[in-house]
């Protein structure tokens, strides 16, 4: 006998409900609700790390098709809190799918809702701007509401950084003898970004979000990889002052989302929580020297603030839509920084040269120079 659909409700922290049904772990959860635009790549938002303690919606409306491919995973393990689509596919069609993503979501504990007016919600998202929401299953009642909301209200997201970094040190190797070697500090990395680095016959050793200024230099590295990674970039306080303590040293710095405004606030610079934030794999990115424009792959709800940097910061990239800081070249240091993810993965592959020109600094190119 098939198994009865439970019915699932979304309450959202204005007060308003949206009812599906639920797929994936029975069970509910509170947490802060995101959307991306992304209409490829589920498997790797599922594992982005930068999602901790998100509920995240997909903007695209069939997804799961393509299964799950644990080689396109971006970390171990999801960190995300629900999941809710339009619609999810029961019999996904791949040649490399290991299984779907019902069986997955169950497995990894992480509750889901199909069946939900997804372009309506994030209507309300964008309008509204980025909010808490809970997942209740089974029955819900108006009479509920006031106590629900009051649970919602009161959630945070709290020690998202050294909840997703990792706990010990490791290295990766190149094939054949490696070019040079990068301590990746990692605040939530996605593996794409290493890939990309042993790609270019890098020696990559990735250390904790704990890592102090000290240990790094006694690595001997080439350059410092800064990654990507969840939550306020404010709270990483410790981080920030070990990382104000490493530019003293003028190591080449390459810094990705999280990175980026991590080594903005290093240099005086402050951040500031977006209205929705940018999630997607189409997010347009302006280069302010020539006036191109990349189609960049962005998660992120924080962004940095562009006259607070320092005089010997320059702002090299904004968002086309909205103005905001996407990517700082620093004129006093071999070190320049972007708010989207050239090792995007799925996602447009325009700026994962960047990465080549992280291997130039290393390789002593002073000029630091855009491409």
């Amino acid at each position: 006998m098939e198994q009865q659909v439970k019915q699932a409700y979304l309450v959202l922290e204005n007060g308003m409900v949206f009812q599906g049904k639920s797929f994936g772990a029975a069970c509910g959860t509170v947490g802060e609700i995101v959307f991306t635009t992304a209409m490829t790549g589920y498997l790797e938002t599922l594992t982005d790390p930068s999602y901790f303690g998100q509920i995240v919606v997909q903007t695209f409306p069939l997804i799961g098709n393509y299964g799950m491919i644990p080689s396109d995973f971006e970390s171990k393990k999801p960190q995300l809190k629900a999941y809710i689509v339009r619609d999810w596919c029961q019999e996904p069609s791949n040649f490399r799918s290991e299984g779907d993503l019902d069986t997955f979501l169950k497995q990894q504990g992480i509750p889901g809702i199909y069946g939900i007016d997804t372009r309506r919600l994030t209507r309300v998202v964008r309008e509204s701007g980025v909010m808490n929401a809970k997942i209740i299953l089974d029955k819900f009642s108006q009479d509920m509401l006031p106590a629900v909301l009051e649970e919602i209200r009161s959630y945070q997201v709290r020690d998202a950084v050294v909840s997703v970094s990792p706990k010990q040190e490791e290295c990766f190797h190149p094939q054949g003898a490696a070019q040079h070697h990068v301590v990746l500090w990692d605040f939530g990395a996605k593996d794409n970004i290493r890939r990309e680095l042993v790609k270019r016959g890098c020696q990559v050793t990735v250390v904790p979000s704990s890592t102090s200024c000290q240990r790094i230099l006694e690595l001997a590295p080439d350059g410092v990889m800064l990654s990507n990674g969840p939550g306020d970039p404010s709270e990483n306080l410790e981080v920030v002052a070990q990382l104000k303590q490493l530019c003293e040293h003028k190591l080449p710095i390459f810094g990705i989302c999280l990175g980026h405004q991590l080594l903005a606030l290093a240099r005086g610079g402050r951040t500031e929580k977006l209205k929705y934030g940018h999630r997607g794999a189409n997010q347009p990115a302006v280069h302010l020297p020539t006036g191109r424009v990349f189609i960049t792959s962005q998660n992120h709800g924080y962004a940095v603030v562009n006259d607070s940097l320092p005089q010997t910061a320059q702002v090299s990239y904004v968002n086309a839509n909205d103005g905001t800081c996407e990517g700082v070249d620093y004129l006093d240091m071999p070190a320049f920084t972007v708010q989207f993810h050239p090792e995007a993965c799925a996602g447009p592959l325009d700026t994962a040269f960047l990465f080549d020109r992280f291997i130039s600094l290393m390789e002593g190119d002073k000029s630091n120079a855009a491409e």
